[in-house]
């Protein structure tokens, strides 16, 4: 993990929180740094090519697109199933360009057609609007899975930070809104609690390449006022959250989020969803997807396909 950070500054990382949203965008990304070490250990950093990718607009916004990832050797006849997945990025930064190993590592391990969903960045558009492209892809997905060779009735929610908050929030609304109902959500280190005096965001507020300051520039950015950040869409814990899938919750100890993830799980537990939360030791925020060259993220990875499968084969 310290490799991976050691790397990123190594290539000019900036701290994104003195940043304008234009310039942080550009900034050396965690995924950069896992590279680098690749490369460094002599290891391919080429897209593994067990899986293809087609881009597909799902709105009339250019950022309203998803990539569509499916195994290379796609059985025929069958269908598989269908992961819907969110990016992180605070809602202002990344892409599905940034967040590409996780939906490629599910496509593969679960033979599953997953559908990284782009949408709409702050400060451009804010809250709700990337709410709203979450669940209008959602709804899309839903239409289309059948097209590309996926079972419309085994839909998973999964998503990394903001994406971890955003397949929550889909969740919710595909409960209130009639839809098809996610059998299984996994979400990776969430944005899901807006208290800023968690025990991770005063213990971590310091971490690398997330810190809490930078929390706050997101917030900043991506609210129109302050009462957005309470909003039970943002502000997960006070959100009706009975009768939602099976969920798993992956939190990094060095975080500043890990608390969020923490205290997900008990409202979650409290709302009577059956939930199981991991804090991975010794691992920031961005592990996930850093499986190649950080162990605690190949540990994490197993196990989070691992309960995905789970619920999929019942």
């Amino acid at each position: 993990m310290q490799a991976v950070l050691d790397a990123m500054m190594a290539l000019g990382a900036k701290p994104i929180e003195q940043l304008t949203p234009v310039k942080a965008r550009i900034q050396p990304t965690a995924a950069d740094g896992a590279k680098a070490v690749m490369r460094k250990q002599g290891v391919s950093t080429a897209p593994d090519p067990a899986v293809t990718t087609q881009d597909l607009a799902y709105g009339s916004d250019p950022m309203q697109y998803a990539r569509v990832y499916r195994p290379a050797a796609a059985p025929a006849g069958a269908p598989m199933p269908v992961v819907v997945y969110y990016h992180g990025g605070g809602w202002v930064i990344a892409d599905v360009n940034v967040y590409d190993a996780t939906p490629r590592l599910m496509a593969k391990q679960l033979n599953a057609v997953v559908v990284s969903v782009e949408y709409r960045h702050a400060p451009e558009a804010k809250f709700p609007a990337q709410h709203d492209d979450a669940s209008a892809a959602y709804r899309w997905v839903l239409q289309n899975a059948a097209s590309w060779g996926g079972d419309p009735a085994k839909v998973v929610l999964a998503g990394e930070s903001a994406g971890g908050n955003l397949a929550v929030a889909t969740a919710i609304y595909a409960r209130d809104n009639g839809l098809t109902q996610p059998l299984h959500i996994l979400s990776v280190y969430p944005i899901a609690n807006s208290d800023m005096g968690l025990p991770s965001k005063r213990d971590s507020a310091n971490a690398k390449p997330l810190n809490t300051p930078m929390l706050k520039w997101f917030g900043y950015y991506y609210s129109t006022t302050p009462a957005d950040q309470q909003d039970p869409r943002i502000n997960l814990v006070k959100a009706n959250l009975r009768g939602l899938p099976p969920t798993t919750i992956v939190n990094a100890q060095i975080d500043p989020l890990r608390s969020d993830g923490e205290t997900l799980a008990q409202a979650m537990r409290g709302a009577g969803v059956r939930v199981e939360q991991r804090t991975f030791p010794g691992v920031t925020h961005e592990f996930f997807g850093l499986g190649k060259v950080v162990r605690g993220a190949y540990d994490a990875e197993n196990y989070a396909i691992g309960r995905v499968k789970a619920s999929l084969a019942k």
